[in-house]
């Protein structure tokens, strides 16, 4: 059986530019991307580039992110698994980061990402 701790050790520099590319196939941007980021984990512009120049880990990453309060209400499914019921704390902010690019990459408005 695989790793599933490996994802941790992942470089944030390795993952965000498949997110890119996922949310631009699909027309829309880097910057509703990064706006997207910066909503979920309370990272700004300038922290967020210096983590993608540092090769920061996912886990690194999430361990300095102040998670927004309406993270919680992210549901739904991602790889196969209810993101409400991942049971590791850190699997499942990697997992809301992934569900909320999906949904920035299927078109639905910042608003409702947001949980607003």
């Amino acid at each position: 059986m695989a790793d599933p701790t490996r994802v941790f050790r992942l470089p944030l520099s390795s993952v965000y530019p498949l997110y890119v590319n996922k949310v631009e196939r699909k027309g829309r941007t880097r910057a509703e991307l990064d706006e997207t980021i910066r909503w979920l984990t309370g990272v700004g512009d300038d922290e967020l580039r210096a983590h993608l120049e540092s090769g920061t880990t996912l886990q690194e990453f999430f361990d300095g992110a102040r998670l927004n309060p309406n993270a919680a209400k992210i549901t739904g499914v991602i790889c196969g698994l209810r993101v409400e019921d991942i049971e590791d704390p850190l699997m499942q902010k990697i997992r809301y980061l992934d569900k909320v690019v999906d949904e920035l990459a299927k078109g639905k408005s910042m608003d409702k990402i947001q949980r607003t």
